[in-house]
C-alpha cells in the first residue's frame, strides 16, 4: 500500500481527498490547524494527524513515516483575506513551501512531491480569450495568486537545482462539502437559508470555471498514480458560468429543495462594490490530463450544487 503524506489534510480539498481514498493508501496528515482546518472534516478516526506547520515539520516524523508521496494541499487560499493581510499568505504559501521543500531535500530526496496549485497564477482572461493551459505565462493579480505563483516557481527550482521529483497541478475553482464558510458558495447557501442579503461583487458578470472537489481529487489521484515526474497538469471541468448565474442557480435550487414562506431567494441578491483587482474570467484547458491520463470530470454543476446544498443543510442542522 502506497504511503501518502497529506499536508493541509484538514482543509477543504485535502480532507475530501483523505475521506475518499482512506482505504486505498496508508495516509498521514500534517496540518497547522489554522483558518479553514477542521478535525470534524475527517470521517475516520483512524487516520493519524500531526499538528505541524509546513515550515516546521519534524524531520524525524517524516523519516519515520517515510512516505512515497507528499500531496501538498497546505495553503492560505482566500483572495479577500489576502487583500486584507497579504503577509500571512506570503509566510505560508511562499516561505512555508520553501521550508517544506528544504526539509524534503535534506531528509526525503526520493519522495514524489505533488504541489496543488491554482489557475489564478495565470492571471485572468477576456471573454473571448482561449483557456489557460500548462504553457500559459504567469501573471498573478492578487496577493493570493502571487503567493501561489511564487510557490510553483520554487517547486520547479527545487527540481532543476536539486533533482527533487515534483509534479504541479493547477486547478479551477472547487466546490462541494466541507468548504470553509468564507468562500462564495457556502456564503450564498448560508445567507439564503437565513434570509440574509446575498452579496455579489459588481454586476456579477465575472466568469469562473467550477469543478466538484471529488472530480479534482480523482484527477490528483490519477496524477499521483500515472503522472509524469516534472510535468504540470491543468485540471478543469470545461464548464464556465458567471457569478450571477451561479448565485441564481443556488437560489433556485434552494427554493425547490427547501421552500420558505413563498420567498424567492433571488430577492436576497445584493450587488456590492467590486473588490480591488477582481479577475474577470478564469478558464482551463485540461486536454493534457484527459488525453494522457484518461481523467474526465464527471459531475455537472447543477447536480453538484444540489448535493452540496443538501450537505450544508445537514451539517448546519437546519
Amino acid at each position: 500500500m502506497k504511503k501518502v503524506l497529506v499536508t493541509g489534510g484538514l482543509g477543504f480539498i485535502g480532507s475530501n481527498w483523505v475521506n475518499r481514498f482512506h482505504n486505498k493508501y496508508d495516509i498521514r496528515i500534517v496540518d497547522a490547524m489554522k483558518t479553514g482546518s477542521n478535525l470534524l472534516n475527517l470521517k475516520y478516526d483512524s487516520i493519524p494527524v500531526a499538528n505541524f506547520d509546513i515550515a516546521n515539520i519534524d524531520p524525524d516524523y517524516l523519516k519515520h513515516f517515510n512516505p512515497d508521496v507528499i500531496l501538498n494541499f497546505a495553503a492560505e487560499s482566500h483572495v479577500d483575506r489576502s487583500i486584507d493581510n497579504p503577509i500571512s499568505f506570503f509566510d505560508t504559501n511562499i516561505v512555508g513551501t520553501a521550508e517544506l521543500l528544504e526539509t524534503v531535500r535534506k531528509h526525503l530526496p526520493e519522495v514524489l512531491f505533488i504541489h496543488i496549485s491554482t489557475d489564478e497564477v495565470f492571471g485572468h482572461l477576456s471573454e473571448n480569450d482561449e483557456p489557460f493551459k500548462e504553457e500559459s505565462p504567469y501573471a498573478p493579480r492578487s496577493p493570493y495568486s502571487a503567493s501561489k505563483a511564487s510557490s510553483d516557481h520554487i517547486v520547479r527550482a527545487y527540481r532543476e537545482t536539486y533533482g527533487l521529483k515534483v509534479i504541479i497541478t493547477n486547478c479551477c475553482n472547487n466546490y462541494g462539502p466541507q468548504q470553509y464558510e468564507e468562500k462564495l458558495i457556502p456564503v450564498v447557501i448560508k445567507n439564503a437559508f437565513n434570509g440574509k442579503e446575498i452579496p455579489v461583487y459588481g454586476e456579477g458578470k465575472n466568469i469562473r470555471e467550477w469543478i466538484h472537489v471529488n472530480d479534482h481529487n480523482d484527477a490528483l489521484t490519477a496524477v499521483m498514480e500515472n503522472g509524469k515526474e516534472g510535468e504540470t497538469y491543468c485540471i478543469g471541468s470545461g464548464k464556465e458560468t458567471t457569478n450571477i448565474e451561479l448565485v441564481t442557480l443556488i437560489c433556485d435550487t434552494m427554493d425547490e429543495e427547501y421552500p420558505k414562506d413563498n420567498l424567492s431567494r433571488k430577492d436576497l441578491i445584493t450587488f456590492v462594490e467590486d473588490r480591488p483587482g477582481h479577475d474577470f474570467r478564469y478558464a482551463i484547458n485540461s486536454s493534457k490530463i484527459r488525453n494522457t491520463l484518461g481523467w474526465n470530470a464527471k459531475r455537472d454543476l447543477k447536480t453538484g450544487i444540489r448535493s452540496t446544498i443538501r450537505w450544508y443543510y445537514t451539517f448546519w442542522n437546519i
